[in-house]
């Protein structure tokens, strides 16, 4: 197993249902290629630190991914043709942090202060 993170920069000025549907689809997709979507946080709308394509503010979403595939192409591309979506990025998580977070078996361990 394979634990990615996915984060997803949507349009600020979309409605609810229209997040919802891009955020849905997108684990339909990973659902087809085996995995799962663990964890979805929505972080909501935020300024972003300079324009992109003529807008100034974003809609923030990250998925953690668990998938037996070996890349998450078909993903990267719906993300890339979405006109909903102002950019995208997805990483794979070390096995050490994806543990940690719980997302590959074995006991997550507490974060620390540091």
């Amino acid at each position: 197993m394979r634990a990615y993170e996915l984060m997803v920069i949507l349009d600020a000025e979309l409605e609810e249902s229209t997040i919802q549907g891009v955020i849905n689809r997108s684990g339909e997709i990973v659902a087809a290629a085996g995995g799962t979507v663990a964890t979805t946080d929505k972080w909501g709308v935020r300024r972003f630190a300079y324009e992109i394509d003529h807008k100034t503010e974003g809609f923030y979403v990250v998925l953690e991914i668990v998938t037996e595939a070996q890349n998450l192409d078909d993903l990267d591309r719906f993300l890339r043709l979405a006109d909903e979506t102002i950019r995208h990025k997805i990483i794979r998580l070390p096995d050490h942090e994806a543990t940690r977070r719980g997302l590959l078996g074995g006991d997550a361990e507490p974060a620390t202060a540091g």
